[in-house]
Order: structure tokens, then C-alpha cells, then sequence
């Protein structure tokens, strides 16, 4: 299972992003012309910006995701080279992906295996789509950008400017979540390499990207990947945690996951979370949110684990 946290977002539908939303559909709905694609780069724009919030009550950003994704999709579609859309949603589809369909999988696997596999299912459905928005603005952005990606010389990989360093993250970080439940594909394993360099040209750039976040992406890959180093990995998960300081708990939940759970520390695994969980309590937004639910139950299950 792939571990990344990054700020939980749901759109919170205010007076005024209502208003925005019910334009946007309005506007869909409509004939193509020019002043309408206009219109809708502006809506798109505020859109994938303002009526982001921090929220700690998980049902209700269950709730209010799905509307927007659908509605911020369908807008990315008559604007495709919005990049900042096309951020929004594949921050969207990787979230709800790992917070509401792939985390559930795992909850409810030993008493309904046939619902935890099409929960997953599902969540590899979510993580490609939201994989296939961000590659394509970046291909958008840096013209053959995979195919340089692809290449086995360095000197060839594509270079990323500071304004893409979070669209390659959440490239990078769905990647990863697609390949952590694809392993009866080939295909998609094999591209693990990819998703490491991609997420590594981003740490590159800006390692401290989202507080922890990015580190404990390369953490998580370095476990991963083959001739990884846990010494390497261990650094990454110990500054992701640094990163983070006390305002996020994520980096904590995945050492003790990535890190204290292969090697058998029960007891350093246990601290972690408990840590993490002090955390959730001292800042209780929605990133935290999910994290306290996760670390609850790794608790709960840890004599099942070690």
C-alpha cells in the first residue's frame, strides 16, 4: 500500500463557489463559442483556487468531493490546458481514492473479500484517472515529457520549473497508488522506476513539498523499488517527519508503516502512531482527519500485524 499525505482539500460550497458551480454547469450545457471558453477559463481558474478549506469531518468531504470532481473534470475538458485544473483534479481523484475507496478496502478485507476487491477495483480506476490528468498537463507543459521520462540517460529527463513540482507530485504519488494495487498487471509495475524518477525530479527541485509529503513519497519508493535502501528510505521518512514539524501527522503514520513495520519495532511503530495521533488532536483538519482514522486502526489491528 502506497502512504502519501499531503493538505486534504474539499471544495466548501460557500455562497459565492455556488454560485461558480451553478455558472459552470450552466455554461457547459451551452453551445461552444469563444466568449464561453473565456468564461470558463475564469471559472476554472477560481474554481481549482478559492473554496478550498480545511475540513475534519470525513463524511462531509466525502459528500461534497464527488459533485466537484464531476463538475471540475467536465470543465477541464472544455479547457484542457488549464494546468491549475488539471492540479485540482488529480489532487482530488488521488485523495478520494486513497481516503474513501482504497483505505476502506483494507478495513473490510477480512470479513468481505469480494467488496475489498472491488473497492480496489475502483481505487485503481480513480488512481489512473487522476495519474492520466496530471501526466497530461505535464506533457502539455514539457512536450514528450514521458518519453524523456523513459529514457535510461539522466542527462535526458525532463527538467521541472517550481510551478510544477506539485503537479509532479500528485503524478508521481497516483502513479505509485495505481501500481500498489496493480500487482496481477505487469505492465503497470514495470512502470514503478518512472513514478520513482518522476516523484525524484520533483524532490529535486522542492523537497520540503507539502510539509513532509514528498519525502515520505520517496520514502515509500524506496522501500518499493528494487535495490532500495532502508538506510535511504529511513532519512526520507526522518525528514518527511521534520518537514512536517507538528502540524502534520502523515509523515509519522508512514514511517511507522514504512519503516518500524518491516523491520518488526512494535514498539517504535506504536509510539509513531500514538504520536501522530497527538498531532490529529492538537490540529484536527482534514488532512490530519484521515490520518487519525488510519493510525486508529493500524492500532487496532497491530497484534494482526507483528
Amino acid at each position: 500500500m502506497l502512504y502519501f499525505f499531503a493538505p486534504f482539500r474539499i471544495f466548501s460550497l460557500t455562497k459565492t463557489a455556488g454560485q461558480l458551480l451553478f455558472s459552470a454547469a450552466i455554461l457547459l450545457c451551452l453551445s461552444a463559442c469563444s466568449p464561453k471558453h473565456l468564461i470558463i477559463q475564469g471559472i476554472a481558474n477560481e474554481l481549482s483556487n478559492q473554496g478550498r478549506v480545511q475540513e475534519d469531518d470525513l463524511v462531509l468531504a466525502r459528500e461534497a468531493s464527488a459533485f466537484y470532481l464531476k463538475l471540475s473534470e467536465a470543465l477541464l475538458i472544455e479547457v484542457p490546458d488549464n494546468t491549475k485544473l488539471s492540479e485540482s483534479v488529480a489532487i482530488g481523484f488521488t485523495q478520494y481514492a486513497y481516503a474513501f475507496v482504497s483505505f476502506e478496502a483494507e478495513r473490510i478485507e477480512s470479513k468481505d473479500a469480494k467488496a475489498a476487491h472491488a473497492l480496489r477495483e475502483r481505487a485503481v480506476r480513480l488512481y489512473s484517472r487522476a495519474n492520466r490528468h496530471a501526466m497530461a498537463a505535464l506533457e502539455r507543459a514539457h512536450p514528450g515529457f514521458r518519453k524523456l521520462l523513459e529514457s535510461t540517460q539522466p542527462a535526458d529527463w525532463p527538467q521541472l520549473e517550481n510551478e510544477y513540482v506539485g503537479l509532479a507530485y500528485w503524478a508521481a504519488a497516483s502513479w505509485g497508488g495505481l501500481i500498489s494495487l496493480s500487482k496481477d498487471s505487469p505492465d503497470t509495475v514495470a512502470d514503478l522506476p518512472l513514478a520513482v524518477r518522476l516523484a525524484h525530479l520533483a524532490y529535486t527541485k522542492d523537497p520540503r513539498y507539502g510539509n513532509g509529503s514528498l519525502a515520505s513519497l520517496m520514502g515509500t519508493f524506496e522501500t518499493a523499488r528494487a535495490g532500495g535502501s532502508s538506510a535511504q528510505a529511513l532519512m526520507y521518512f526522518d525528514q518527511a517527519i521534520a518537514f512536517g514539524a507538528t502540524l502534520s501527522a502523515g509523515p509519522l503514520v508512514a514511517k511507522a508503516e514504512g519503516a518500524s513495520l518491516p523491520n518488526g519495532n512494535r514498539l517504535e511503530f506504536e509510539t509513531l502512531l500514538h504520536q501522530a495521533l497527538a498531532v490529529c488532536i492538537a490540529h484536527p483538519d482534514m488532512q490530519n482527519a484521515v490520518v487519525r482514522e488510519r493510525a486508529q486502526w493500524l492500532l487496532g489491528i497491530a497484534d494482526d500485524l507483528f
